[in-house]
């Protein structure tokens, strides 16, 4: 058995043997670890579409002295 399918099955056992009021609390904890990854996607959609605008304002010779500061 893979190391993965171990760990895996571990965590398993162990949100099985969790009271109720617990589990809840797992879920509401793994339903915010996936929205907050959603939530990140469209930033970091966005930043890339920018760069290539912003990479003409950045790479301004006119601001050499800030880039040396």
């Amino acid at each position: 058995m893979s190391t993965a399918n171990r760990s895996e099955e571990e965590l398993l056992e162990k949100i099985k043997s969790l009271p109720p009021d617990k589990l809840t609390e797992v879920e509401d904890f793994i339903d915010c670890r996936r929205q907050r990854g959603d939530d990140r996607r469209p930033a970091r959609d966005v930043t890339r579409l920018s760069e290539d605008a912003f990479r003409k304002v950045w790479n301004h010779p006119d601001d050499a002295d800030y880039d040396r500061l």
